[in-house]
């Protein structure tokens, strides 16, 4: 969904229209504006996200399942409830150990000031 700003919505049913695919990755972008850019992921166990990294800064929360997050180099299993704070150009890659849905949330540095 393309959110200004200054404008405000809702997204509901998100995990009806993202379910987890059988061995698979997909994606949805919920919000995507110029401050921040909010995007759900479902992904089957075994599936990856190889080492990448984002110009913005990234915040993670781990909705269901379980997954490894390696940052620099270093793993962490993470399960629901789980967050992860990436800064920007920092490099991270992302292995589902089990069916498992995320949040990422990218906000253009400098929009704090």
């Amino acid at each position: 969904m393309k959110t200004g700003v200054n404008e405000s919505g809702v997204t509901a049913g998100l995990y009806a229209q993202l379910p987890v695919p059988a061995a698979a990755t997909t994606s949805r972008v919920v919000v995507n504006n110029p401050l921040l850019r909010v995007v759900s992921f479902a992904m089957d166990a075994g599936q990856e996200l190889t080492d990448h990294q984002s110009p913005r800064a990234v915040v993670v929360q781990v909705l269901d399942g379980g997954l490894t997050f390696t940052v620099a180099g270093r793993s962490s299993d993470l399960s629901a409830g789980d967050v992860v704070y990436l800064a920007p150009g920092e490099r991270h890659a992302v292995l589902a150990r089990t069916a498992c849905r995320f949040s990422l949330v990218m906000v253009e540095p400098g929009a704090a000031g």
